[in-house]
């Protein structure tokens, strides 16, 4: 990981504006340190600014059926968040908080829509994150609605070494409870703390406290491999 000082490369925003648009983006955006578990913006309230995250790891959710969690996306370091409240209601549709301790630069929507008007480019790249999100978002319902809930928490499990990568021992970079593996798979603790106990014992993956490695990544994306 870096060391959370901004470096006005790394994030999206700086990675695709135009070079003469850096400067300003330096001038004007804003550092927020957070701590472990730290909420950054919740679920109803007033959009204000656009995140870009510098260093750490974020995850995006919002409330559920019975007042149960559902995490949205993880988020990494260098890509966006907050994005989802941009638009017309100017409400966050979801929360976000920090996984880890973290870094995120902020800018507020008047400088983002400058940004925008100002840089083609970077407003078509823009475009094709939502796309994508929107893709992902569309495939994220399907399997919640249709796949098996072992099938999803292996999907989970491949899409946290996806985002955050492994260390030098090959376990995910980003330490996750039960809890959000749960939340991202849409079932409950108990139900992931058995099959992760079973993946364990069949030596598919290895736990070390809230660490987990992959060993056998094939046959956790054939359980994945749902067709309906």
């Amino acid at each position: 990981m870096n060391d959370g000082k901004c470096n006005l490369n790394s994030c999206f925003l700086c990675s695709f504006c135009i070079p003469e648009w850096k400067e300003l983006v330096a001038a004007k955006k804003k550092t927020i340190r957070l701590k472990k578990g730290e909420p950054i913006f919740r679920e109803g309230e007033k959009v204000n600014g656009i995140y870009f995250l510098s260093k750490g790891a974020v995850k995006v959710h919002k409330q559920w059926v019975d007042e149960k969690e559902l995490i949205i996306r993880f988020v990494k370091e260098g890509d966006i968040f907050g994005h989802r409240g941009l638009g017309t209601t100017d409400i966050y549709s979801a929360s976000a908080s920090a996984l880890i301790e973290s870094t995120a630069c902020f800018i507020t929507s008047e400088f983002l829509e400058a940004t925008l008007k100002t840089d083609p480019s970077f407003t078509y790249r823009l475009m094709q994150f939502y796309a994508a999100e929107l893709q992902k978002a569309e495939m994220r319902m399907r399997n919640l609605a249709l796949m098996e809930v072992k099938h999803r928490i292996a999907e989970t499990l491949l899409e946290l070494l996806n985002v955050f990568g492994a260390d030098k021992d090959g376990y995910i970079t980003i330490p996750v409870t039960r809890q959000d593996i749960a939340s991202y798979s849409g079932t409950t603790y108990e139900t992931v703390f058995k099959f992760l106990k079973t993946l364990t014992d069949s030596k598919i993956i290895t736990a070390s406290g809230k660490k987990l490695k992959l060993n056998n990544r094939k046959k956790l994306e054939e359980m994945v491999d749902f067709k309906v």
